[in-house]
């Protein structure tokens, strides 16, 4: 509970009221006033000291005798993981005992700060001299507490720190340890001295567990081979139904396959490990086991678990009986050839943990255990180099033959290096175990088998992860549309505007993303289980995970998970509502006013940038970083801005102007430097103007502020349409003028107003020009106009039998003699 005091503002702002006129009873009354509250306080005060008391006391101990075991470690390094497990207990109960504090001794300290100094020579009022005492009496005891808390929370740290570093040690100098090779004589003379002892202790632990057996009574193990029979019968029918189930329910495609390589998976995990505690409560069904038995047995059951895992998922993995539902690109043959190694595999893991918690139980002799230990991991060793020089004959003999060569799957970069590495290891780990180094060669042979099993899982479990997420929100493709992709394309893109395509893409990303973020989960996961056997277990990294909550410095800044999710949700809400509002800017209000389209873009645009550079302060706010935190990075901006962004800069200036002055706007039809079109949008920074051809240029925006532009729709203006005709001197000036004003006339898009006219241009021993002009309504109408005019000119003057004029050509002829003479230079001629 925390402690609760008044503020000392609240003193003095209270009036006296009715004890104005008795001043004497007035400070009585308010020193009874605090008296009390401090009383009550008392207890909630006085409460939680003494639990963090206790829990503090209890951390010094455990940190204190781990220290002590410190000075002389076990020779087993096993045993220190209990010890640290421990010390970083302690550690955390001193973290959570400060962050208890820490809120409670800040607000102790701001109340004595709103008291302020103590004035010399001013007496202060008895009520908060009383108070002062008191406050500075907690502050006491709560930065005494704060203190002691961080203390032991550096001493957890520094300690767990030494007990890793000692396993570490004590890890590496145990495989460095070389004993007799299993090729020597004197190994197995040793091992025939003192094998009898060995296996006499043994056979105890076997008659030990015999009786257990016979205990039970027959009905009792009939029972259980019944329980075996039935748990092998739903094994087999289990597996039918959810191969029939996957089949029929579940959509095509690669959930499909990954569904049932994990109902492949569980489906042994879970039929192992019920057999093996049918096993167990058999043996205890009357009587429990000796102690010496009873840790091993009931951890038995477990460990055959894990190698119906490990079956399980090297069946799921390879598949051999249904290749189709193979999720790995592996040839059949090979899946075949296969199909007996993770059975072996889970068998030898199996006997290794037992051989390894019988020899300790039995305390057997140093030869004993590496003997068995040795036997088995060359086993191992074995099986692994057997599956390796198996798929490497398939290999060969299927490049061999060009018929399988063109189907063999070729084999990325990655790929050859782990199997180049898996050569390595079980070669050296061969070597290691026949030269005496049997430490290492069992925990090289130990690790890869652990990694087969680790990457196996992950493989799987990334596959399932990503088939779950694109089936559950990625795009639905059916197999008619899938055989029409070009087509489907095509529409894609046509409607790539439409909201419910919108949709479909937020869909596909949010799929694409949580696939992502799911499987760098199982990475990270798989990367803590690889790590274990180097002294860094899945606790240990846990441990420090959970130290992450304290946060992390970078300098004097410090950043909190919890401040970044905080910052990270703010943004994403700032976002969406900004998002939210600009779609209804854009398509509901804006349309509404008389803004044009240009502005009306040009305003949404500006929001969305003002909105997002908003949502961003704010996430930078949630975590701490304040503006003026961020002072030189605006200063370093302007210098940026100076230099490389100074064309941006003014582009997205000119963006403004163009919008506020609007000397062009969208559907303009503009000519600059070359270019010619229609203005189909203003972004800005650079506006994209659509030329006749249909594509699309896109021009800097300060190129319409810095240069001539030719806007030929500015102010709505009409369209001019203009026709020159030469026709004889001998045409009758009069009929011709009256025909092509009735053309002008007749014709619905020519504008009465302006009124078309005709006039004679010229008049030359050629013939007579004249110059007709008519309007229609847009600049963009006139070529069409005009040309529709021309025909209907050259058919009527046909039928009124005028001809045209030709044009007055010169023609330049040289004498023929002139072209003949040679080319001499003046001089010469």
């Amino acid at each position: 509970m925390r402690l609760v005091l008044p503020r000392p503002s609240d003193f003095f702002s209270r009036r006296a009221g009715a004890f104005r006129g008795l001043p004497g009873l007035a400070v009585w009354l308010r020193l009874l006033a605090v008296s009390l509250l401090l009383v009550l306080a008392a207890p909630s005060a006085q409460a939680q000291p003494d639990n963090l008391d206790a829990s503090l006391d209890a951390a010094r101990a455990q940190i204190d005798r781990a220290r002590k075991i410190l000075d002389s470690p076990p020779k087993d390094a096993a045993d220190l993981l209990p010890l640290r497990a421990g010390v970083l207990a302690a550690g955390t109960q001193a973290d959570a005992a400060a962050a208890l504090l820490e809120p409670q001794l800040a607000s102790v300290q701001a109340r004595l700060a709103e008291l302020g100094p103590v004035t010399p020579g001013q007496a202060e009022a008895p009520d908060v001299v009383v108070l002062r005492t008191q406050l500075n009496k907690v502050r006491a005891e709560l930065d005494a507490q704060f203190k002691r808390a961080k203390l032991l929370s550096v001493e957890s740290e520094q300690t767990a720190g030494e007990i890793s570093a000692l396993r570490r040690s004590e890890f590496q100098a145990r495989l460095g340890e070389r004993t007799s090779s299993i090729l020597s004589s004197l190994f197995w003379a040793e091992l025939r001295m003192d094998i009898p002892g060995d296996l006499l202790r043994a056979r105890r632990q076997a008659d030990a567990l015999a009786a257990a057996a016979r205990a039970s009574g027959t009905a009792v193990w009939v029972s259980v081979g019944l329980v075996l029979l039935v748990l092998l019968g739903l094994h087999i029918w289990v597996g039918r139904v959810l191969l029939r189930l996957t089949t029929t329910r579940v959509p095509p495609g690669r959930l499909r396959r990954s569904l049932h390589a994990w109902t492949r998976v569980l489906l042994p995990t879970a039929t192992a490990g019920l057999m093996a505690e049918a096993v167990y409560l058999g043996l205890v069904w009357v009587a429990p086991l000796p102690e010496s038995l009873a840790p091993i047995m009931g951890r038995l059951a477990g460990v055959i678990c894990f190698g119906g895992y490990v079956v399980g998922m090297g069946h799921a993995l390879l598949l051999p009986a249904r290749p189709s539902w193979r999720l790995l690109p592996l040839p059949d043959v090979v899946a075949l050839k296969l199909r007996w190694l993770p059975a072996v595999l889970a068998l030898l893991m199996v006997l290794t943990w037992a051989l390894m918690q019988l020899t300790a139980q039995i305390n057997a002799s140093l030869v004993t255990t590496v003997a068995a230990d040795c036997i088995v991991a060359l086993a191992m060793g074995l099986a692994m180099g057997l599956g390796l020089l198996l798929n490497d004959v398939a290999r060969r003999r299927a490049l061999h033959e060009p018929e399988s060569a063109a189907s063999w799957p070729a084999s990325p970069l990655w790929l050859t290096t782990m199997l180049g590495l898996a050569w390595l290891g079980v070669a050296g780990s061969l070597m290691a175990l026949l030269l005496g180094y049997v430490a290492l060669g069992s925990f090289v042979v130990h690790q890869m088998a652990w990694m087969a099993a680790v990457l196996g899982s992950a493989y799987l479990l990334a596959v399932l992860i990503d088939d779950g997420f694109m089936a559950l929100l990625g795009p639905k493709t059916s197999p008619a549309s899938a055989a029409s992709d070009a087509s489907a394309t095509v529409d894609a893109a046509a409607a790539s505007d439409m909201p419910g395509s919108r949709f479909l893409k937020v869909r596909a990303q949010a799929a694409v993303l949580l696939s992502g973020m799911g499987r760098l989960l199982v990475v990270a996961l798989a990367l803590m289980l690889l790590l274990a056997p180097f002294g860094e277990g899945p606790s240990e990294l846990f441990e420090r995970a959970d130290k992450l909550h304290q946060g992390i410095s970078i300098g004097e800044f410090q950043i909190l998970p919890v401040a970044v999710l905080q910052a990270a949700l703010v943004i994403i809400m700032c976002l969406v509502v900004v998002r939210i509002v600009r779609r209804w800017l854009k398509e509901d209000f804006l349309p509404t006013t008389s803004l044009d389209a240009g502005m009306q873009v040009w305003t949404s645009t500006l929001f969305a940038y003002a909105g997002n550079l908003l949502a961003l302060s704010l996430g930078l706010a949630a975590i701490g970083i304040g503006l003026e935190r961020i002072a030189w990075v605006a200063s370093a901006l302007s210098v940026g801005i100076g230099f490389g962004l100074q064309a941006v800069v003014q582009n997205f200036v000119s963006g403004i102007i163009m919008l506020a002055e609007k000397p062009v706007k969208v559907g303009d039809w503009v000519s600059l430097g070359g270019i010619e079109g229609d203005i189909r949008r203003i972004n800005v920074r650079a506006t994209e103007i659509q030329m006749g051809d249909r594509s699309t240029v896109i021009v800097p925006n300060s190129e319409f502020i810095t240069k001539t532009v030719r806007n030929v729709t500015h102010a709505n203006p009409l369209g001019l349409v203009k026709i020159l005709l030469p026709v004889p001197l001998d045409a009758d000036a009069d009929q011709v003028r009256s025909l092509i004003l009735e053309l002008f006339d007749a014709h619905a898009d020519v504008l009465e107003t302006p009124e078309p006219s005709v006039q004679l241009d010229a008049i030359d021993s050629a013939g007579m020009v004249f110059n007709a002009t008519a309007f229609v309504n847009s600049p963009r109408m006139a070529y069409g106009v005009r040309s529709a005019l021309l025909f209907d000119v050259l058919r009527r003057l046909r039928e009124a039998d005028i001809s045209l004029v030709k044009p007055a050509g010169l023609v330049l002829r040289e004498a023929q003699e002139r072209a003949l003479e040679p080319l001499l230079p003046p001089a010469l001629a």
